[in-house]
């Protein structure tokens, strides 16, 4: 890939702060997520040190929501893996899209980085690493930035408890889309984009609908592929 040839892939402390820097008015929004998170875990009956454990070890607000449908009595151990799977198998795709530069890395750092991959350190680190910037650090400190925000959050959810009240009228929600929304204009290349994009946010919104959770992800970022592989063919 032409970005990596022009730079040397690595990791430094002035890219870590660079990540921490982009995503901390993010991360800041990422708290109430996980206030949401620490009062559904208690209610499920989740102690406040397996909840915040869980969040340290997982990072991963969707799974997570997910494993709390199957917490109580005999947990189904199966279906509960299948399920978190389903849920995280974008990271899958995040990690591939990844590996022209993660693999330039020894395996610890390499564990490090995808350690901390989430949805939003993705999409502001990829943005980066396309330009020519191979200072993974960013994606580590994003990253570290947003986990500490999750964890944070869900101590907090798990103390307070369902005593703080409807999270919604934050609009944290809207602050999210509008993130991604924004980071999606700054990849566009122009009109080739165009039948990919179409067809991944059909496939996902019809997905939403006939899909068990998590999955209409996996398949629409597949079905985005193949149209633009279809697309450019031969060219």
């Amino acid at each position: 890939m032409a970005e990596t040839a022009r730079s040397t892939v690595r990791i430094t402390t002035g890219g870590i702060l660079s990540g921490l820097r982009g995503l901390g008015p993010i991360a800041i929004f990422v708290v109430p997520f996980g206030i949401a998170y620490g009062v559904a875990a208690i209610e499920r009956g989740v102690t406040l040190d397996q909840s915040v454990l869980m969040s340290l070890l997982i990072f991963s607000g969707a799974a997570q929501f997910a494993a709390l449908e199957f917490w109580g009595g005999p947990i189904p151990t199966i279906s509960l893996l299948l399920t978190v799977f389903a849920v995280s198998a974008r990271l899958i795709l995040m990690g591939a899209t990844l590996s022209p530069w993660l693999s330039q890395l020894s395996r610890p750092r390499r564990m490090l980085a995808l350690a901390v991959l989430s949805d939003l350190n993705f999409a502001d680190s990829y943005i980066a690493l396309r330009r020519g910037d191979g200072d993974i650090g960013r994606l580590v400190g994003g990253g570290l930035g947003l986990c500490g925000a999750w964890i944070a959050g869900t101590a907090i959810g798990a103390i307070a408890g369902a005593s703080l009240g409807d999270l919604d009228r934050f609009g944290i929600d809207v602050i999210m889309a509008t993130f991604f929304v924004a980071t999606l204009i700054g990849q566009w290349e122009g009109k080739g984009n165009l039948v990919p994009a179409v067809v991944a946010a059909a496939v996902a919104v019809i997905g939403l609908y006939t899909l068990p959770a998590g999955w209409n992800i996996l398949i629409a970022a597949l079905a985005g592929g193949l149209a633009g592989g279809v697309l450019h063919r031969g060219r």
